[in-house]
């Protein structure tokens, strides 16, 4: 990295942008000031991916975190994926229940937490919670009740908007990549009740996460739809940053008065 591109000093509130697939867009993020660089696996099959590796031996050179997706949770091709691209952080993004309760395959999901732990100590866990979106409190998937249960075996908990009665944009049962803002109260009150630090995900945008950090007092936000390129017809682009979007998130959120949130403060 050159010095225009060096990040500044880092604080401890967490803006994360996903999906960042190459080296080339990882150092506009970290000359930005991004603190988690976020990549997704999308197959399982194809799970070597040498641009993503090369992305998360950028990131490790700086003082930015990278942060893994891996759209399968099989536990031997989890570890194959860990020991090649030695991320900083694995990021488990499966839907944990509907509005029926909780999925049966959390304890296969908690136990692979677990082994990831003991097998990799140095690498960080992010659990995403699943959310309702806004206006569908009546429809609300146990998001409190699925964090509960894995509040013990991860770092970091994440928001993410479930769609319910639709396809998960995600696919595969994983849920993300909406664009939908999540039910923010539901989300205040998971930042509440946690004893881990809470990333508020979910239809972030440069022109609501001001608003979305003083109303749910997060640790940290997580944007990918919201600051993607978009197409002729105003349509996110997958796996292409907007440049001067991600720029505009970062500012809004580092010229918040330091009043607004006590997260903000820390």
């Amino acid at each position: 990295m050159n010095s225009e591109t060096a990040a500044p000093a880092k604080q401890s509130f967490i803006i994360q942008i996903y999906e960042i697939q190459n080296p080339y867009e990882a150092e506009k993020m970290i000359g930005l000031g991004v603190d988690h660089i976020g990549s997704v696996i999308l197959s399982r099959e194809e799970w070597k991916v040498p641009s993503i590796r090369e992305t998360v031996k950028l990131v490790s050179e700086t003082d930015s975190r990278s942060s893994l997706i891996p759209l399968f949770s099989d536990p031997d091709t989890v570890f194959r994926a860990l020991d090649y691209y030695k991320p900083h952080i694995l990021h488990c993004c499966e839907g944990l229940g509907d509005r029926n309760g909780i999925f049966k395959n959390c304890n296969n999901l908690i136990a692979l937490q677990e082994s990831v732990r003991k097998r990799f100590p140095e690498i960080k866990i992010m659990r995403s919670v699943p959310i309702a979106e806004t206006g569908q409190m009546g429809e609300m998937i146990p998001s409190l009740e699925a964090a509960r249960l894995f509040e013990a075996v991860s770092d970091y908990f994440l928001t993410d908007t479930f769609l319910i009665n639709k396809d998960q944009p995600a696919g595969g049962g994983f849920v993300g990549i909406t664009g939908r803002i999540c039910d923010r109260d539901i989300a205040r009150k998971l930042v509440e009740t946690s004893r881990i630090p809470v990333i508020l995900a979910g239809g972030i945008t440069p022109e609501n996460v001001s608003d979305g950090i003083k109303y749910v007092c997060p640790a940290g936000v997580d944007s990918c739809t919201g600051t993607n390129a978009a197409d002729d017809k105003g349509n996110p682009v997958r796996f292409k940053k907007d440049i001067q979007k991600v720029k505009q998130m970062v500012e809004a959120v580092r010229n918040m008065p330091k009043t607004a949130c006590k997260a903000v403060l820390q």
